[in-house]
C-alpha cells in the first residue's frame, strides 16, 4: 500500500485494487478546512483522476466529523481569495474528476462539508451524521454549490428548509430524502464505501467512467437534450468499436451469465 501525506491534514492512500482513498485529517478541528487543505485536497482529486492505477476514490474524514466546513478563524484568507480559480478549487476538481467518488460520511457535514459531500457520486452516512448549512446563520454566501444542487436532489421546499433554517438533516431523513444511498453503523461507513467500490470495479472501467459523465452531464440539461446527449454518446461509443472489442463483449456476457449473481448491496 502506497501513502502519501499533504502536511498529514489530507492524506491520501492508494490500495492495490485500484480504490484510493483521500481522509481530511484535522480532527481536533473537526476536519475544519483551511486554504491550504483546500488546495491540497483539489489537488489530490486532479492527481487521483489522472492516474490510471485509481479507478474508485473514497472520500472520508478523521475522527467524529466528515468536515465542519471552513475554517472560520482564517474566514478572511478563504473568503477573500480568488473563487473563481478552478485549478485550486475543491469541488470544482471533484466535479472535473471522471473517476467515481464515493463519500463516506462519519460523522457532521457542515457548509463547505455539506458542499463537498454533494460533490461525490455516492453517499454513505453513518447512523448519527448530520448535514447542516450555516451559510444563512453566518452570513456566508454559497459558492460551492448548495444553493443550486440541494434542490434538485431533495426538492426545492425541503432544499429551502435546510438552508434557510440551518437546522440540521440527519443521515435517515437524508436517505429518505434521496440525498444518501445506505446509512449503516457508526464503525461500517468505509467498510460500505469500499464494498460498493468494489461492485463498480467488477464493471468494464471504460465504460464506468462514460457512464458516469453522461450522468452528469445529462443532468446539467433539460430531459430531451439530456436524452439527445445519451444518443451521441452511444452512437460515438459503438461507432468506435472494434469487431473484437465486441467479440470480448459477448465473451466477458457468457462468463457473467455461467457465474451465481452477486448479493445485494
Amino acid at each position: 500500500m502506497d501513502q502519501s501525506s499533504m502536511e498529514k491534514l489530507i492524506i491520501v492512500t492508494r490500495e492495490p485494487d485500484g480504490i484510493a482513498t483521500i481522509t481530511i485529517n484535522r480532527p481536533k478541528s473537526l476536519n475544519s478546512l483551511t486554504r491550504a487543505m483546500m488546495k491540497d485536497l483539489a489537488q489530490a482529486f486532479k492527481d487521483l483522476g489522472k492516474d490510471d492505477s485509481v479507478r474508485v476514490i473514497l472520500l472520508t474524514g478523521s475522527g467524529r466529523a466528515f468536515c465542519s466546513g471552513v475554517d472560520l478563524t482564517a474566514a478572511e484568507d478563504v473568503f477573500k481569495g480568488d473563487v473563481k480559480d478552478l485549478e485550486s478549487d475543491t469541488v470544482a476538481q471533484m466535479e472535473r474528476c471522471p473517476k467515481p467518488i464515493i463519500g463516506a460520511i462519519n460523522g457532521f457535514a457542515v457548509t463547505a462539508g455539506f458542499e463537498i459531500s454533494l460533490a461525490c457520486d455516492i453517499l454513505i452516512a453513518a447512523k448519527g451524521a448530520k448535514f447542516m448549512d450555516t451559510h444563512a446563520r453566518f452570513g456566508i454566501f454559497p459558492s460551492w454549490g448548495l444553493s443550486q444542487k440541494l434542490s434538485r436532489i431533495i426538492g426545492p421546499n425541503k432544499a429551502r428548509e435546510v438552508s434557510l433554517t440551518s437546522l440540521p438533516l440527519n443521515a435517515e431523513d437524508a436517505e429518505r430524502w434521496g440525498l444518501v444511498n445506505h446509512v449503516v453503523e457508526q464503525g461500517e461507513v468505509l467498510n460500505k464505501a469500499r464494498q460498493v467500490a468494489s461492485a463498480i470495479l467488477k464493471n468494464n472501467q471504460g465504460l464506468v467512467l462514460k457512464y458516469k459523465a453522461v450522468i452528469n452531464d445529462g443532468l446539467k440539461l433539460e430531459m430531451g437534450r439530456a436524452l439527445a446527449l445519451e444518443k451521441e454518446r452511444a452512437h460515438d461509443y459503438y461507432n468506435g468499436m472494434m469487431k473484437d472489442q465486441f467479440k470480448k463483449m459477448q465473451e466477458f456476457i457468457a462468463g457473467r451469465s455461467s457465474q451465481k449473481p452477486s448479493s445485494k448491496l
